[in-house]
């Protein structure tokens, strides 16, 4: 009983395989949610195939499950051609968009899988794939409400809460929550503040007992990349300290961070935490890492 929640890629920008990212891993953005038997997949990077090798390895028959994509930039959906439960017949996956009668994605994976990009078609996928969407503003699927908040990032992204049971759980990638500071310049000037988090931040994230975030960029990093579309991770660790987060997972790892990087920034966002006075556990999301919310 309860939220189940694997990490199966947690890498950004492109899939970054080899001996320097053995810990937090190399494939691209997919998040395992479940909520009892209701399956949710957040996003469908390189990871995605090893979810979906998973799932087969289970061996449950006649599949339900529900595709909820933060954006369709090409490490988001590169996966979903490689997930095997689509080639079997008998299982359903519903692929929602964001607002009422939005079928952007849905049309979108199609056409990933033309003959000009991948030897197989759409059409030739044996299980069912449905279109749907979240509604004007949220959705009870399977018992679980789902919410979507609309984020800073270059063609847009979304993030998404599961609510059910009292419990909260929060994917929220692809970010820059750091270009809607009111006055970008003042937070330059002193780093140790707290940052200006907006309050639609703050209510969406607020009390999630896991907190998923793009936590892409150190400070210095974030000076050469501001309008990429990805946060400091110092800005997500204010987000969560500001909303009340029981846990943060530091998410979407730069593809030029090796393990030893990301144990330096995990370092910088456990102090400044503390700093603050906050006791949000803090870890890197690493391929494989199992979270059992009860």
């Amino acid at each position: 009983m309860g939220f189940f929640v694997k990490f199966w890629g947690t890498r950004g920008s492109i899939p970054t395989p080899g001996p320097h990212t053995r810990k937090y891993g190399g494939n691209t953005s997919c998040v395992e949610v479940r909520v009892d038997n209701a399956l949710f997949i957040c996003d469908g990077g390189t990871g995605l195939r090893e979810l979906g090798l998973d799932l087969m390895r289970r061996g449950q028959k006649n599949l339900n499950g529900h595709f909820l994509f933060s954006h369709t930039h090409w490490d988001h959906i590169q996966g979903f051609p490689f997930f095997v439960p689509v080639y079997i017949p008998g299982n359903t996956f519903t692929v929602y968009g964001t607002q009422d009668g939005d079928r952007r994605i849905h049309e979108l994976l199609s056409g990933q899988m033309r003959s000009d990009y991948f030897p197989v078609n759409f059409a030739d996928l044996r299980a069912s794939i449905v279109a749907s969407d979240l509604g004007p503003a949220d959705r009870t699927i399977e018992g679980v409400r789902v919410r979507c908040l609309e984020q800073q990032h270059p063609g847009r992204s979304f993030a998404f809460s599961f609510e059910a049971m009292g419990h909260k759980v929060v994917y929220a990638t692809d970010s820059e929550i750091d270009l809607l500071f009111p006055n970008p310049e003042d937070v330059t000037k002193n780093l140790d503040r707290p940052r200006p988090i907006p309050a639609s931040h703050l209510e969406f994230c607020q009390g999630a007992d896991l907190l998923i975030a793009d936590a892409q960029y150190t400070d210095r990093e974030y000076i050469t990349k501001i309008g990429w579309g990805h946060a400091r991770c110092s800005t997500v660790t204010d987000l969560a300290v500001q909303a009340g987060v029981k846990q943060l997972a530091l998410y979407h790892h730069d593809p030029m961070q090796s393990d030893e990087d990301m144990e330096a920034k995990l370092g910088m966002c456990r102090q400044r935490a503390a700093a603050f006075g906050s006791k949000v556990v803090v870890f890197g999301a690493r391929e494989g890492m199992e979270l059992r919310i009860n």
